[in-house]
């Protein structure tokens, strides 16, 4: 059963994991960055015993995946951590939506149907 959250509570907890996911933000880039020579790295690797580069970013890619499920065991959706887009389940009228914050946005201002998406966004109106 998902953790529903009130616009209070979601806005709490936002402000609680905004410095993780600013980290998470960073090591992802990261890692998209170096993604065309990642393939290279890891073929040549096999054959002489490692590379410090690629060690250094698998290490940072697990990290990455403990702060993913950090936040996902709190019942956070992380939607996309190229622009920061995370959204909270919510109950509306008995039904779930999610409310849906962007990076670079202050408070959960947004709420949207779970099948609308990103694209779906309306203003909260209620609470």
């Amino acid at each position: 059963m998902p953790k529903y959250y009130t616009l209070n509570e979601a806005n709490e907890t936002l402000n609680l994991i905004r410095p993780l996911l600013e980290e998470m933000m960073e090591i992802a880039a990261k890692i998209r960055e170096n993604q065309p020579e990642l393939w290279e790295l890891v073929r040549k690797s096999a054959g002489n015993g490692g590379n410090p580069r690629l060690s250094k970013l698998l290490v940072e890619f697990d990290h990455l995946d403990a702060m993913y499920h950090q936040v996902q065991d709190m019942g956070i959706e992380i939607k996309d951590l190229t622009i920061g887009l995370i959204d909270f389940t919510a109950l509306r009228d008995g039904r779930e939506v999610y409310l849906c914050w962007k990076y670079g946005e202050g408070e959960i201002q947004f709420w949207h149907e779970i099948e609308a998406g990103f694209a779906g966004r309306q203003i909260i109106d209620w609470e």
